[in-house]
């Protein structure tokens, strides 16, 4: 049998995965893909495996039913979000379906709280200054005794949280599915969204892509937030109405920007975004670590290995 590997984290350790199917007598099929391929492309690759290890592609129901038609008979999408999946073409195709939750929860929490610190002591401003032979010394805010709001309270959203606390800030969590906080947790503050924009320094998005958090943070969300709110996305570009951002930029109600998902990906060159000094703007590539990579790859695998023994029980 053959499996596509469209995801790039997982293609630039070939030399891992490559023994691993050949060692369950699949044929792994491998392109180049820097961010994710094009619905004609996919279909290119799908005229001929019967699994599919799935990136951010636009794995819609055309492309499904192409390759439903020729032989695929399951996907796996590598990774904790599956906005990108049509998952009810799946369902009525006869494809089946897994994903990879939970495997990056630390990782993407780190470059969140990295970005936090980030935008408050302007280090990346103050690095490609000194690059270019300017010896700036800005002056930044402390982070500790900060109000942040972490939209979003899954894996990523609870480690994010975690290591807010021990910077001393204090937390607000939106989201509306928490069923009970964690004990580590306890001094976390539920909220609805939007309550409290008015009183937080940060904004981090580390919440699932659906129809109701499209752009759930635009013109009207943004106009009740604090003068200079600080905003990172860890997330999913589309979260964010990235013309509201600009404006709110343009203005100053937002003082800066961490971004490592964008409405578009890759990040157009003409993007406004580019001209604003104090943003930080990332490759959609906060998941990526070795260790973490490595295993969600063997997770992924073996999630496939076992939908396609399922189909030809």
């Amino acid at each position: 049998m053959k499996v596509l590997v469209t995801c790039p984290p997982m293609l630039q350790q070939k030399e891992h995965f490559l023994p691993i199917f050949e060692r369950m007598g699949f044929e792994a099929v491998t392109p180049e893909v820097s961010q994710t391929l094009s619905e004609a492309e996919l279909k290119r690759y799908l005229a001929d495996v019967d699994g599919w290890i799935i990136g951010d592609d636009p794995a819609t129901r055309d492309v499904l039913t192409y390759g439903k038609n020729t032989k695929l008979k399951a996907c796996v999408k590598w990774g904790v979000g599956t906005d990108n999946v049509d998952r009810a073409a799946c369902e009525e195709l006869g494809i089946e379906f897994d994903y990879t939750p939970n495997m990056f929860g630390k990782e993407v929490a780190d470059i969140a709280v990295g970005y936090v610190i980030g935008l408050a002591r302007n280090t990346f401003f103050i690095d490609r200054n000194v690059r270019s032979g300017n010896w700036v010394k800005p002056a930044g805010i402390s982070i500790a005794g900060k109000k942040v709001g972490v939209v979003g309270f899954g894996d990523i959203g609870k480690n994010t949280a975690k290591r807010l606390l021990a910077s001393d800030m204090d937390v607000y969590a939106y989201d509306p599915f928490i069923k009970e906080m964690p004990s580590n947790l306890d001094c976390v503050k539920q909220r609805n969204w939007p309550e409290d924009l008015e009183s937080l320094d940060f904004l981090i998005f580390t919440c699932a892509l659906t129809d109701k958090t499209r752009h759930m943070l635009s013109h009207s969300e943004i106009a009740q937030c604090k003068n200079g709110v600080r905003i990172v996305n860890v997330a999913r570009g589309p979260l964010i109405d990235e013309s509201a951002l600009l404006k709110g930029l343009k203005t100053g109600k937002i003082h800066s920007t961490a971004l490592d998902v964008f409405e578009t990906e890759p990040l157009p060159v003409s993007s406004q975004l580019i001209n604003h000094n104090y943003c930080i703007l990332g490759s959609h590539n906060a998941s990526n670590t070795v260790d973490a990579v490595q295993a969600t790859n063997l997770e992924a695998i073996t999630k496939l290995q076992k939908l396609l023994e399922i189909q030809h029980a």
